[in-house]
């Protein structure tokens, strides 16, 4: 099991940018694949990217691409999700996960990213 601590929420006007962490401990990422999640109010869960912890491969979904990107410091086993040019859509709870290539198997508590218009 790995524990996750996220970190980097917060209240952004439209435009502006974030970088939410994902620290993990228990466990290395270099096993597992680390996702980033969001959920708004009223909404499902949903996908925002992923790494592929081991060769850095990075995966977006197309709400986002262009504009967040993922990445991560191995030696502080901390994944980032730096997010830019942020819509007030983007606002939801962000969720990072640790994982195999088909199931997320931990979770962290979430962060709130609210981006004002």
């Amino acid at each position: 099991q790995v524990q996750l601590v996220e970190s980097g929420g917060g209240l952004v006007q439209a435009g502006g940018s974030l970088r939410l962490s994902c620290a993990a401990s228990g466990r290395s990422f270099s096993r597992y694949r680390m996702g980033w999640f969001r959920q708004a109010p009223g909404k499902e869960r949903e996908f925002v990217g992923s790494i592929v912890w081991s060769i850095v491969r990075t995966y977006y979904a197309d709400s986002v691409k262009g504009r967040f990107t993922i990445s991560r410091d191995n030696g502080k086993n901390t994944g980032y999700l730096q997010m830019n040019t942020l819509k007030p859509e983007d606002t939801a709870v962000y969720f990072c996960a640790a994982g195999a290539s088909t199931s997320w198997l931990d979770w962290g508590q979430g962060t709130q990213v609210t981006v004002s218009s």
